[in-house]
């Protein structure tokens, strides 16, 4: 069992997992999905520590290709076999949406690998927080497909690298813009995790990710969907933190806190449909830092997912790195629209009866 640890007062460590060969999955003319996004994270993140002068309490996370056991605990191995074969052949699409180069094989099992290994740091005596910039991105990888330009499913295979390395639970928080169905569809009947997604309503993949899917069998109460409407800015946000994304990680009690932090729900992402600013990247990132000091332990590990914006993507890895490095950023407030009431509330109560008394 992980003996959960306090943040030090000199504050805790940042573990940041990178590697320059992400850069060599890259595509043949313009795709959302291109190695600019890495430098663009770098960017925001070499910005937040020479603001708060912190550059000298970044730890490194190496990068290690996936073993087979650890992408086994998500994947299907058929779908591995058949993967790796499809990315022998060099250049190519998986789907219409998911390119594949050369390097793309080495690149993914590297992600994969190097976000384990993150997974293992922040479980360390030590604790801290944990920055994965990682490509390609993850969460729309089910066990056996690749889609939605990921190919293997990073932060679910960190996930269940903290659960084969003492974690007695893992909850997962994703505020990409788009439903983490590879995610949910991993965890979804395992009660050790909880799933939290937070997405614009009707996005791709269509038909994912409604208030009414809760998990499945011994899972069922620990998947929770909110679907929010198109247009959804920081009053919404902070308003679902509130009601639902904090009050269900205080009961889950975690032993270590995942984000599949995406970026596109921003207002300039070309994919997307919301309205967030980076400062709201910052506050959920505050909430989430908090929550975790709350249960003792302190451990948040974020994960790149999507993000097309570049100038938005540098902002908001800005704010982000700043709220865990101790910058606090309050929660949104102000009014919200009906319909986004309405979305939240159908969450409420679909997960009632498995939470009495967590929604109020």
């Amino acid at each position: 069992m992980v003996r959960p640890v306090r943040a030090w007062s000199g504050g805790p460590p940042l573990r940041v997992m990178w590697d320059e060969r992400f850069a060599l999955h890259a595509p043949r003319g313009y795709h959302p999905e291109r190695p600019e996004r890495l430098d663009a994270a770098r960017e925001g993140l070499a910005i937040a520590l020479a603001r708060l002068g912190r550059a000298g309490s970044v730890e490194s996370v190496a990068s290690v290709p996936a073993s087979r056991d650890s992408l086994q605990r998500v994947h299907d191995p058929r779908y591995l076999r058949v993967l790796e074969a499809r990315l022998a052949d060099g250049d190519g699409q998986l789907d219409p949406d998911t390119y594949h180069r050369a390097a793309s094989r080495e690149v993914a099992w590297l992600a994969a690998g190097g976000t384990a290994a993150l997974a293992r740091a922040l479980l360390s005596d030590r604790g801290g927080r944990g920055l994965a910039l990682v490509r390609p991105p993850g969460h729309h990888a089910t066990p056996e497909r690749s889609m939605g330009f990921c190919l293997l499913n990073n932060v679910a295979v960190a996930a269940a690298e903290a659960l084969a390395h003492g974690a007695r639970k893992v909850a997962i928080v994703d505020w990409d813009v788009h439903h983490g169905n590879g995610t949910q569809r991993v965890f979804e009947s395992d009660p050790r995790v909880l799933f939290v997604s937070l997405h614009q309503r009707d996005l791709f993949p269509v038909g994912s990710g409604s208030a009414a899917e809760v998990g499945l069998g011994a899972g069922a109460g620990f998947t929770a969907n909110l679907a929010l409407p198109a247009g959804s800015g920081p009053e919404v946000y902070g308003e679902a933190f509130r009601r639902v994304v904090i009050p269900l990680l205080d009961r889950f009690g975690a032993d270590i806190t995942l984000v599949s932090a995406g970026f596109d729900a921003h207002s300039r992402d070309p994919l997307g449909g919301m309205a967030l600013d980076a400062q709201t990247y910052g506050a959920l990132t505050t909430a989430l830092v908090a929550q975790a000091e709350r249960a003792g332990h302190g451990r948040v590990g974020l994960v790149l997912e999507g993000g097309y914006d570049l100038v938005a993507l540098e902002a908001s890895v800005t704010a982000v790195v700043s709220a865990v490095l101790g910058q606090a950023v309050a929660l949104p407030e102000g009014r919200t629209d009906a319909e986004a009431r309405a979305a939240i509330g159908a969450t409420e109560a679909a997960l009632g009866r498995y939470w009495p008394g967590a929604f109020r």
